[in-house]
């Protein structure tokens, strides 16, 4: 008879989830933490150098008694509904800022049956209901249809033949601006249907667990500081906003300069340069680095620019700084004064319309009251360790206070200061959780669209590197795919890097069409700590986009090591078979296809 032969190549990963415990000292505090028993969100234990079931990681640190009623510290979620508060506490939990962090935070909170309140001095859904995400991707959605009208090649193709396009500028502002309006009303209304306590006021804490907004003093078993960020502006900038303006000026479109200087050619500088252009705008970038779109891959950064920048009207200056800008004035232009990035010596001057200042975003931490619990900010962030809880001065934690969002820095994103929220309400509900960072995708809403998840390829062999594995690099084409050639979309490329030998999916970076819905695939298979050799027998409906993600995880090679440290693929060279009048046999040459000497394998079924 003939038999087969099956070589298991890998082996699935463990996600252990429960709770930790604690153990402390009057000095000290140690957790005593098995992997049993931590529940962790997308980190496989040999991110943490478990290597079984049964180890234990210690981690020390210096507190005092209170300290075990913190962060690692069980307390007992509220089970008469949201209006039975901790004994001793007007909230179980309080808030201070409700942008979308905080929102996260406190819809949680409520599932768990804690009575939650969420402080706000400004309007709910914080920067990027009403000064971010939300009105750029309205403004974005208008750029990438009047880019499709206007590209006559394109619309022939689908033999369509449309009149010269137009916009009402004031149209297109109220679309931005609606949107908002639509959006805070949303997240206003989920949290009073709930039960949430919204009020009104700045937010400041007086000392453990004790909170004033406007002339009122409240008490909560936890805080969570979730306020938020503020546009970056360099010093020697004047922002008048008229002429110089930041992004919570442009998303007003309150004019469509001729020629605009952009600072900055990150993910905010890019998709206003795509909106501007879209409009008929001229555009140059200001860029300190000697590269544009610093933050991206470099390979994707490349194939962007030439899609991106090059065919359009935008022009650019690399290595330079704006030591100054000066606003319009009396009819004189815009002025900005360029100077050499590493001497320091002025290189040019330009004169614009307009000046956008897109260097980032600094922490809105001010005025908190952080001096009243000894708690001093680095460059404006809030000290917090993996678990948000906030670090004082002197490295210990402060009990029952937690940072979320682009105040502590760890990652300036909406749905990750969510997703810190979500985590930080697991722990105070007794579920030691850690939110994997490296597991958040990240897009950027161009036209075609960006998104990244996890490592550029440079971070990752500096950590295959440090570490001592080798990486492998994977990649399909949009040009490939039916679904993108049906809607003439076919520019575009993803990229994966992970590990051949057990294959670990370490990064996906894609630009194409809808990249930014795309990328979720990848960055839940991280997440979930999904191996490359198993996600690839998951089924995609043809034809779609998605079927580009599919081709990804299907090109990687994957394999294991010998002994040697050798990866090993398996090459059937010949069989035959050998007869006889009892039996017939299949015998199989193996090569195990490593660097010399190449180990040969008979196997024989009978």
């Amino acid at each position: 008879m003939q038999s087969s032969i099956s070589l298991s190549l890998s082996s699935p990963s463990t996600v252990c989830r429960s709770d930790c415990s604690a153990v402390a000292s009057n000095a000290n505090v140690t957790l005593l933490t098995s992997p049993r028993s931590l529940r962790f969100c997308g980190l496989r234990r040999e991110a943490f150098g478990f290597k079984s079931l049964n180890s234990s990681v210690h981690t020390r640190f210096q507190s005092s008694k209170t300290t075990r009623l913190s962060c690692s510290n069980r307390i007992a979620a509220s089970l008469g509904g949201n209006g039975a508060p901790s004994k001793g506490f007007d909230y179980d939990l309080v808030i201070i800022g409700a942008g979308v962090g905080g929102h996260g935070a406190a819809l949680h909170a409520v599932e768990k049956g804690l009575k939650t309140a969420i402080i706000e001095g400004d309007v709910v859904g914080g920067t990027c209901v009403n000064r971010g995400c939300v009105p750029s991707k309205a403004l974005l959605a208008v750029s990438g249809r009047m880019r499709e009208l206007q590209n006559e090649h394109h619309m022939k193709s689908f033999g369509l033949q449309v009149a010269a396009a137009g916009y009402d500028r004031q149209g297109v502002a109220d679309h931005a601006n609606n949107l908002a309006s639509k959006i805070r009303s949303n997240l206003t209304n989920s949290m009073k249907a709930l039960g949430v306590d919204i009020l009104t006021g700045f937010g400041t804490i007086l000392g453990p667990q004790k909170v004033k907004y406007g002339d009122t003093v409240i008490t909560a078993k936890d805080i969570i500081i979730a306020t938020g960020s503020v546009p970056s502006v360099p010093k020697g900038i004047e922002v008048d906003g008229k002429t110089v303006i930041t992004s919570d000026h442009a998303l007003k479109l309150e004019f469509v300069p001729q020629w605009i200087a952009i600072v900055g050619s990150g993910y905010i500088g890019l998709e206003f340069s795509d909106v501007y252009t879209a409009l008929g705008s001229e555009v140059t970038f200001v860029e300190a680095l000697d590269q544009l779109m610093p933050g991206f891959d470099p390979e994707i950064g490349k194939l962007a620019q030439r899609v991106l920048i090059n065919p359009r009207k935008i022009d650019y200056h690399t290595g330079v700084f704006a030591s100054k800008i000066t606003p319009a004035k009396d009819g004189k232009p815009v002025t900005i004064e360029l100077i050499d990035a590493k001497t320091k010596e002025l290189k040019d001057t330009l004169e614009v319309d307009a000046a956008l200042i897109a260097t980032g975003r600094a922490p809105f931490t001010q005025g908190l009251g952080l001096e009243n619990i000894n708690v001093q900010t680095q460059r404006g962030f809030i000290p917090v360790d993996e678990r948000m809880c906030v670090i004082d001065a002197n490295g210990e934690l402060v009990p029952h206070l937690y940072c979320i969002g682009d105040a502590n820095g760890k990652m300036m994103l909406a749905h990750a200061a969510s997703a810190q929220g979500i985590s930080v309400v697991e722990q105070v509900t007794g579920k030691d959780h850690i939110l994997n960072h490296l597991s958040i995708p990240a897009a950027c809403f161009t036209h075609p669209e960006i998104s990244m998840v996890g490592l550029t390829e440079p971070q990752a062999r500096e950590k295959a590197e440090k570490e001592g594995f080798e990486i492998g690099i994977a990649k399909t084409s949009f040009k490939a795919n039916t679904k993108a050639l049906a809607e003439n979309e076919g520019e575009g490329i993803a990229k994966m890097i992970y590990r051949p030998d057990n294959g670990e999916i370490l990064g996906v970076h894609i630009f194409g069409m809808h990249a930014a819905d795309l990328i979720h695939e990848a960055s839940n298979a991280i997440a979930m700590g999904t191996r490359i050799q198993d996600i690839k027998f998951a089924v995609h409906a043809h034809p779609t986009l998605s079927e580009v993600i599919d081709e990804l995880f299907k090109a990687a090679k994957v394999g294991r090591k010998s002994s040697l440290g050798c990866e090993l693929r398996f090459s059937l060279i010949f069989n035959w078979y050998i007869r006889s009048s009892k039996y017939h046999a299949q015998t199989y040459l193996i090569v195990y296809e490593a660097p010399p000497p190449r180990c040969l394998l008979w196997v024989r079924c009978n």
